[in-house]
């Protein structure tokens, strides 16, 4: 499969490490993802040739040709050619994606299995497969297999110690009904006025991808300013569903039809405001507050008593910032669980001080400090 290669844009890229963002690359994927700076990038959505390996065209019933992905650039000789595009691209985006970012690719059972193994040997860890769910799925017309009715897509960090990767778990929860978000999403596939469509009324792009699955990639993964990489733009749904939300985007694509038209879709959308894009978040994604951050900013005292919210147990509290009960000196979470006899103890919860309005929760406090800080960023 010849690959050529238009390095139009990519020399600006090294001269100017910020003049790739929000633009389209033209050219074969691995050579610009090669020219792009070296953990720069917080989400992949790649969306790569299938190889669907079509021996011909394929008809319906009434003889009419369906409009399949007969397209040259999903087209390889064998499968041993498609895992080394597929081992390369991979390399090359792993090596400008940033040690806490992810990356999403989606396939078919024609490729997905065999993408999933290069994502493995090559170290990236394995975080969720998704099931997408077609709504409205094309017809198995020959009636030999079942109906083809979803894609897969897998969601993969950098390696396997990546702990810090985003996921706007709260966020998804509540847009769910407050119900965990499944691994099966349930779409449309692209039809009516989002299929991008020529003068000749024909698919621009044959594999368009619904912008509501690329918003649910992006609100799960990403956050507002985020940079999200494309390295198969086609279409350019990845971009324009990246502006809308807040993210800056880069694409790489060969095809100067595909550029033009995804250029044109882009410059169309409108951004969404600060308000509209503000993400869920829960207690895990705030910052962490020590104890000893509360004695320091004079919320609480050394030589302070705290109580229980029944003022059945207390504690004083230490310079150091450790309590100490009964003999027992430790963090507020330790010292909390031995007065109760319990193993383990939520402190910021268990413990409180006695204000001018009665006992007062210590987490209060921690919230005051954690306010401080945001207006401080």
């Amino acid at each position: 499969m010849a690959r050529s290669v238009s390095f139009a844009k990519v020399p600006t890229v090294k001269a100017a490490p910020q003049s790739w963002l929000d633009t389209i690359i033209k050219g074969d994927c691995v050579a610009a993802l090669e020219a792009l700076p070296e953990n720069s990038v917080d989400v992949i959505f790649a969306d790569p040739p299938y190889n669907l390996q079509l021996g011909g065209d394929l008809a319906r019933p009434d003889q009419s040709v369906v409009d399949a992905v007969n397209d040259h650039w999903d087209q390889f000789e064998s499968f041993a050619a498609y895992d080394a595009f597929t081992r390369a691209w991979l390399m090359a985006c792993r090596r400008v994606l940033k040690p806490n970012g992810t990356i999403w690719v989606i396939g078919s059972y024609h490729n997905i299995f065999r993408v999933g193994s290069q994502l493995q040997d090559i170290g990236f860890w394995l975080l969720n497969d998704i099931v997408w769910r077609k709504t409205n799925p094309m017809p198995n017309f020959r009636g030999r297999r079942f109906q083809n009715a979803h894609e897969t897509m897998i969601w993969a960090s950098r390696d396997q110690n990546a702990k810090s990767y985003t996921f706007n778990y709260e966020a998804m929860k509540a847009s769910n009904d407050d119900v965990q978000m499944r691994s099966d999403w349930l779409f449309p596939i692209c039809t009516g006025a989002e299929r991008l469509k020529g003068d000749d009324g024909k698919k621009v792009h044959p594999t368009q991808k619904p912008e509501a699955l690329l918003a649910r990639v992006l609100m799960a993964s990403s956050k507002p300013g985020d940079v999200v990489l494309d390295p198969f733009f086609g279409s350019g749904t990845t971009g324009a569903v990246a502006r809308r939300l807040g993210r800056h985007f880069v694409g790489i694509e060969r095809e100067q039809d595909y550029i033009d038209a995804a250029r044109a879709r882009i410059d169309a959308v409108e951004p969404l405001g600060k308000n509209e894009l503000t993400v869920m978040t829960g207690k895990r994604a705030e910052p962490r507050v020590a104890f000893n951050v509360l004695i320091e900013a004079g919320h609480v005292k050394p030589g302070d008593v705290l109580h229980d919210a029944k003022r059945k147990h207390q504690a004083i509290v230490r310079a150091d910032g450790t309590l100490v009960a009964n003999g027992q000196a430790g963090s507020i979470h330790k010292v909390g669980a031995h007065v109760q006899g319990f193993d383990a103890c939520n402190g910021w919860t268990f413990w409180h001080l006695e204000t001018s309005d009665g006992l007062t929760v210590i987490d209060e406090f921690r919230s005051v400090i954690r306010k401080e800080m945001a207006r401080a960023g």
